[in-house]
């Protein structure tokens, strides 16, 4: 219902008349769309970039989240465009002991028998949950900002994308007594030094590179995770977080990569602030009216 263009993958040079005629081009064509407005950098779904980096340059980045050089944000700036909203990522550190609030919320819910935590040893029991997952993110991303449900072909397309490259023990999911899928977190480890030490190439030997840093990776990454409307405020979360954080203990890890929160989601971000994580990247997502 909204007239609003969207552009991504932005990249150029650091010059306003090389970012100006990209941005009046991408202008142009959202006017003949008969579109009011631009927004950007801003993708087709959750797994597109989503805003451009303006803080945290001095970390690596992370797989499924935009970088871009420090001087592109004030390019688009500089044709006219503010912000319409920042996306963060918080930086998380894995406590060596589960905390006791975590416990004790986890021993009310885990004897709930209208719900169960299911855990994944292998791809092949991974695999049936894959396509529930993209089907629930459509029901619960349905009211945040600029997501567009996903289609069939897009969840066929991004299960095999993903399904290669997942370890099963960083996936978890939550199903209610006639097993229905009601939540769903889904992490990896860290694979960004050894695409750099690989120089982005898979082949010849590349992917041993980053399969490599996956398995020697101190820092998790949150990728997706959502909990079916109803369902929430129960304690499902802390089901799910204290697996992961268990998951993460036994593989030695360190650190944890919230992946991208908009900045109003005040639920995800008290989640990440319990554990004493603190915003160390900003991505913001510009906006312009066409006149």
């Amino acid at each position: 219902g909204e007239k609003t263009a969207r552009f991504f993958s932005m990249d150029c040079i650091n010059q306003d008349e090389v970012a100006g005629a990209l941005i009046q081009a991408i202008e142009q064509w959202a006017r003949e769309k008969g579109m009011n407005k631009v927004i950007g950098p801003f993708g087709f779904s959750d797994k597109d970039p989503q805003g451009a980096q303006i803080e945290g340059f001095e970390y690596l980045p992370v797989l499924a989240t935009p970088t871009n050089p420090d001087y592109l944000p004030d390019l688009i700036a500089n044709q006219g465009y503010g912000k319409e909203i920042d996306c963060i990522s918080y930086c998380i550190k894995i406590p060596e002991k589960i905390p006791s609030t975590y416990q004790k919320i986890y021993s009310r819910v885990s004897q709930n028998p209208f719900i169960k935590l299911i855990e994944f040893s292998s791809k092949r029991e991974l695999k049936p949950y894959i396509l529930p997952v993209l089907q629930l993110v459509n029901e619960t991303y349905a009211p945040i900002f600029g997501f567009s449900p996903l289609q069939k072909e897009e969840m066929i397309k991004l299960a095999a994308q993903y399904l290669p490259v997942l370890n099963p023990a960083f996936v978890k999911v939550v199903v209610n007594q006639s097993g229905d899928l009601i939540a769903f977190v889904v992490a990896m480890p860290d694979m960004s030094a050894g695409i750099q030490k690989a120089k982005g190439r898979l082949l010849p030997l590349g992917f041993l590179h980053i399969l490599l840093s996956m398995r020697k990776a101190k820092q998790l990454n949150l990728m997706l995770g959502a909990i079916k409307p109803g369902f929430r405020g129960v304690g499902i979360s802390v089901l799910m977080g204290k697996s992961i954080l268990e998951s993460a203990l036994q593989r030695k890890m360190k650190l944890i990569d919230s992946h991208l929160i908009l900045e109003n989601n005040f639920p995800m971000r008290g989640e990440c602030e319990k554990l004493n994580g603190k915003v160390y990247k900003r991505f913001r997502i510009f906006s312009k009216k066409l006149v």
